[in-house]
């Protein structure tokens, strides 16, 4: 059954090739498709578009479907292109003439567009969520571990020390600045185009705004041409905060790599949360946090790709949105799958104590010793000359009392003001807080 069926068939290969993914990928819109449906037809109802009678017999029918896709019965089989004309096929089986009124004044444009911009707006207060948790876990960690130091890196090689607390607190930090990036693709998404057809409108007296209200939008999106434009635009915003966090999250598991390796030993890992080889017994490999920074580079990918898709059309619908789903659904759930992942692992990770404090790091101690004769009234430049040339020729003593005496930000790493910081992002974001 297709909704556009005008009394031919279509050829076997080219509706195979049209179809594409669609029917599997459509089943993450079903349960938006029905919302969005059920308050069309409350609209249309209100309108004196259907009897009363008929939009009772549509959102019972509807919610029959809600029940399939929440037990996970919900099908699209084969003889349907997709979620749209399975649903209309389901109402009009059941209740004949109301099942084919349920398209009167929308097209499958505007039908698909509502959905994705639900989906994309749910999706956004979920993960939203779970950021805000993977921060509060982290800034858990950075409180346990405040006092530990640790070298920090530079050019691959030891420059300072660090402290786990700072370490943890930084990576909180840039998931809240991700979630600016994500209240962005929030805000597009949450703009209601239901109504506005195929772009152009309807010539029926709708009430655009009653299904603003009805699906829970902030907004209507107003020009119908506008609202059309928002395909490709709500994946793309979408896709730079994929890429955000596929950044952060990518740079977060590619440390833990290096830190759980034996030449740093910084970390240990559960042996459970490692794999091993398969000729050398010793091995106890992150796999996991190397196949996370895989994911994280291919969301890295995702808003050049969809810029390709998209970057060349005019205004309009065209089928090459349609492989927009195809693009972005799967990373979309690997992000969430990723999220669980890390929220399960991180406070698992044990951090190795006392690492700063073999001799090959001595060196990471000299700015302390430029600090200690700057005390001394040295100037900066000459007491940079005299360390530097103590280091050259091995005579450099690393100011020792520094780990009592001048740990200062080190030490106190603005854990208490980062924590302050999540609390204010979740008053600011409650849609991120709500699921």
């Amino acid at each position: 059954m297709k909704i556009w069926d005008k009394g031919f068939s279509v050829n076997e290969k080219i509706e195979q090739f049209t179809v594409g993914a669609d029917r599997e990928l459509d089943l993450y819109l079903a349960p938006f498709d029905i919302l969005a449906s059920a308050a069309h037809a409350k609209m249309l109802a209100q309108c004196g578009l259907i009897s009363e009678a008929e939009e009772a017999q549509l959102l019972t029918g509807l919610a029959e479907l809600s029940v399939q896709v929440e037990s996970g019965t919900f099908q699209i089989e084969p003889q349907f292109e997709d979620v749209h004309s399975k649903i209309e096929y389901y109402l009009t089986e059941k209740y004949g003439d109301a099942g084919k009124k349920i398209h009167t004044a929308r097209s499958r444009n505007d039908q698909v567009l509502t959905a994705i911009q639900l989906f994309i707006k749910e999706y956004c207060e979920k993960i939203g969520q779970k950021i805000l948790t993977l921060a509060d876990v982290l800034l858990q960690q950075g409180e346990k571990y405040k006092s530990e130091l640790l070298p920090g890196y530079t050019h691959f090689q030891a420059a300072m020390p660090n402290s786990f607390g700072l370490w943890f607190g930084a990576y909180a930090e840039h998931l809240m600045l991700d979630l600016s990036l994500l209240e962005a693709a929030h805000t597009v998404a949450d703009r209601n185009p239901l109504g506005s057809g195929a772009g152009f409108g309807s010539s029926f007296a709708i009430d655009r705004t009653h299904t603003t209200r009805e699906l829970g939008f902030s907004e209507l999106a107003i020009s119908s041409v506008g609202a059309q434009m928002l395909r490709g635009k709500t994946e793309l915003t979408l896709a730079f905060a994929l890429a955000g966090l596929g950044s952060t999250l990518g740079k977060f598991a590619y440390d833990l790599v290096l830190y759980n390796s034996q030449d740093l030993g910084f970390v240990e890992l559960p042996k459970e949360f490692t794999t091993g080889s398969s000729i050398m017994p010793h091995k106890k490999n992150p796999d996991v946090f190397e196949l996370v920074r895989a994911h994280c580079n291919r969301l890295r990918a995702l808003p050049n790709e969809i810029m390709l898709l998209t970057g060349n059309l005019p205004s309009g619908y065209h089928r090459d949105f349609q492989l927009l789903k195809d693009i972005l659904f799967r990373p979309m759930m690997q992000l969430v799958d990723m999220l669980d992942l890390l929220l399960f692992a991180v406070p698992a990770l044990r951090v190795v104590p006392g690492v700063i404090n073999q001799p090959k790091y001595d060196a990471i101690f000299s700015v302390e010793n430029i600090n200690q004769l700057i005390q001394q009234d040295v100037p900066f430049r000459e007491a940079y000359r005299r360390v530097g040339q103590a280091v050259d020729a091995g005579d450099y003593m690393p100011h020792k009392d520094f780990t009592t005496t001048h740990l200062g930000s080190i030490h106190h790493p603005g854990l208490d003001e980062l924590k302050q910081r999540l609390q204010q992002t979740r008053t600011r974001w409650p849609w991120a807080s709500a699921v």
